[in-house]
């Protein structure tokens, strides 16, 4: 093991040791009590076997040892990649009573495409859609009739959301079910060049439409490194879903198999079956470093630096940006896929995929082998890939013994970086993330005046004007949680890569967020304090001197006297249409983004 991943995981213990042993305490008095569905009185059960079959109510009401397990869907037409979800509550009932258990549809979740909101005022809905996700499976579990849950998420937050509430019920196993990425339509380069000649006038809406049509055209995850994939890798690393089931096309022979197996596994983990392996128990801080360590070594998506924070204290685990700053200091970059690279992500699974990657870390001792998974004691179960074999039934092979790309996939001894995706900046403007993973390590340091603006609007519209053709350090402030609701501004990434492709030196720095597919343009992104709850953000003006060096982690205002300037008091802001209103108290008890962004309890 390497010392370093020893030490940032002893600090998290030592860090979390109160918060840690209050969970687990609460998570073992549930476990001693037993399946809670015995105790309910008859009226309770009769309502909950009322619209089961009659051979499901037998078994309900006569076989003590046939687990029910809860399915918690994300299923919508929206997001295409949980169009296939449709059908997959009634593919994981045949498949529970085909080894003599029930599966319930226990409820559904709201499930938001930040691609259709991405630049639009429902986008400040996104992040606190991932608590209403977890809210909303807390009531389809408050039932107390389960004995284990099954979680068809995939997308931005829903895997975050599904997550945070599975934790909650932690005295429960709890397995994820994927449905994979679609497959390959044009390549992601291809298509961001015709959003830089869109964003520079070059090309009209249609071409545009067209492109995107062309890239975003079937069922199943998009095929960048995004957020949504970006998920999956965390959940298959973390052992909450099986080996190498991440990312197989919809469509693929592989696909309904995998489904099937994924009901039969948490059938064999509830505390009617010898392997109970309870959810609460299994994540630890073995594993949340594991899942730093998966996020950095592939690029992820920066919403992870939220997102995992959040993730940790549902189960009493506290992470802080310096975990993963200490971290990207040794994890290796050891992918290649868009947005750091040319390929997609069925590019990165012909490569060698989960399995390679996962092999290649632990061999380089950057993965606790010992943590507990769905698959029982030890990641060595990850480090091998599905098949059919010759019967056409389900099997695991190792893993290729070397990547079949390495344009895509390189091993631990010779990685694309030396260092991870991510960097924290400190300064006196407070914390910052940095992904650079994508970024040239020669535009890794900026240092220009700034341009401050409080829309994104305002800052295409400078741009169209021609008043950023010059070394610039474009602050947009107003959007962090608080403010907001903290949404993504991928719209700006055209327009400032081309700026930074014109010659230019440009930067961005924010509060608010980018995209997980976003990362061409140096950017300090998640400033916390936000400018909103008085952060220096606020105070800084326009030709203000900015450094951003994501090689020394400085974000500094160079300003004479910035130290001294007094507190603005912040804008009345648009908070209603699009439902917004109905967020008002969530932005009022959102915690900062370093804390996971959280708008709901969780001691």
């Amino acid at each position: 093991m390497h010392p370093l991943l020893l030490d940032v995981t002893e600090r998290i213990r030592q860090r979390s040791k109160a918060t840690r042993a209050a969970y687990l305490a609460q998570t073992e008095q549930a476990v001693a009590r037993g399946p809670v569905r015995e105790q309910l009185s008859c009226t309770n059960l009769a309502h909950d076997y009322a619209a089961s079959s009659d051979t499901e109510k037998l078994i309900l009401k006569q076989n003590h040892r046939a687990a029910n397990i809860a399915i918690i869907s994300a299923y919508n037409d929206v997001l295409s990649a949980h169009a296939p979800y449709r059908d997959y509550p009634q593919q994981l009932k045949k498949a529970l009573a085909a080894c003599g258990h029930i599966g319930q549809m226990a409820g559904g979740v709201p499930a938001m495409c930040d691609g259709v909101t991405q630049g639009q005022t429902g986008m400040e809905l996104s992040l606190f859609s991932r608590d209403v996700i977890a809210l909303s499976t807390a009531v389809a579990m408050s039932h107390q009739v389960f004995d284990g849950m099954l979680l068809l998420g995939i997308c931005d937050k829903i895997v975050p959301g599904l997550l945070m509430a599975a934790l909650r019920f932690g005295h429960l196993p709890a397995v994820f079910v994927p449905a994979g990425p679609m497959p390959s339509g044009i390549s992601n380069n291809d298509k961001a060049k015709v959003r830089q000649a869109y964003a520079a006038g070059e090309i009209g809406r249609d071409e545009l439409l067209h492109s995107e049509m062309a890239s975003y055209h079937s069922a199943g995850t998009c095929t960048f490194y995004g957020t949504a994939n970006s998920n999956q890798m965390l959940m298959e690393i973390m052992g909450l879903q099986l080996p190498g089931s991440s990312f197989i096309n919809p469509t693929d022979p592989l696909r309904a198999p995998l489904t099937a197996a994924a009901a039969q596994r948490v059938s064999e983990l509830t505390a009617l079956a010898p392997d109970f392996m309870p959810v609460g128990q299994m994540v630890d801080e073995r594993t949340l470093v594991n899942a730093m360590v998966g996020l950095l070594a592939t690029g992820g998506s920066t919403n992870h630096s939220i997102h995992l924070p959040a993730i940790g204290r549902m189960a009493g685990i506290l992470i802080d940006w310096q975990d993963m700053a200490d971290l990207s200091d040794v994890v290796p970059l050891l992918t290649r896929v868009y947005p750091n690279g040319k390929a997609d992500i069925n590019a990165f699974q012909q490569s060698g995929g989960m399995a390679y990657l996962m092999r290649e870390l632990a061999s380089a001792g950057l993965l606790h082998t010992d943590v507990k998974t769905i698959m029982g004691n030890g990641l060595e179960p990850y480090f091998k890939e599905p098949y059919l074999n010759s019967e056409g039934t389900l099997s695991w092979r190792p893993a290729v013994a070397e990547s079949l790309d390495l344009s895509v996939l390189a091993p631990a001894h010779a990685p694309f970086m030396r260092e991870g995706g991510m960097k924290l900046l400190q300064g006196n403007l407070g914390r910052a993330i940095m992904k650079v993973s994508a970024v040239p390590d020669d535009r890794w340091q900026v240092e220009a005046p700034t341009r401050v603006f409080i829309t994104q609007e305002a800052v295409l519209n400078a741009y169209r004007n021609g008043e950023l053709n010059c070394d610039v350090v474009v602050v947009l402030k107003y959007q962090g949680p608080k403010a907001n609701g903290m949404p993504e501004l991928h719209q700006l990434t055209p327009a400032l890569t081309n700026l930074q492709e014109a010659g230019y030196r440009v930067a961005l720095v924010t509060d608010g967020r980018l995209s997980g597919a976003s990362g061409k343009v140096p950017a300090a992104i998640h400033v916390c304090p936000e400018a909103y709850a008085g952060g220096w953000l606020d105070r800084v003006q326009d030709g203000d001197v900015i450094r951003l060096d994501g090689h020394h982690g400085e974000l500094t205002v160079l300003a004479e006297g910035f130290a001294q300037r007094p507190a603005h008091e912040p804008p009345v802001l648009s908070a209603t249409g699009v439902g917004r209103e109905l967020f008002a108290g969530l932005r009022k008890l959102v915690t900062p983004a370093d804390q996971g962004a959280l708008s709901v309890g969780w001691d």
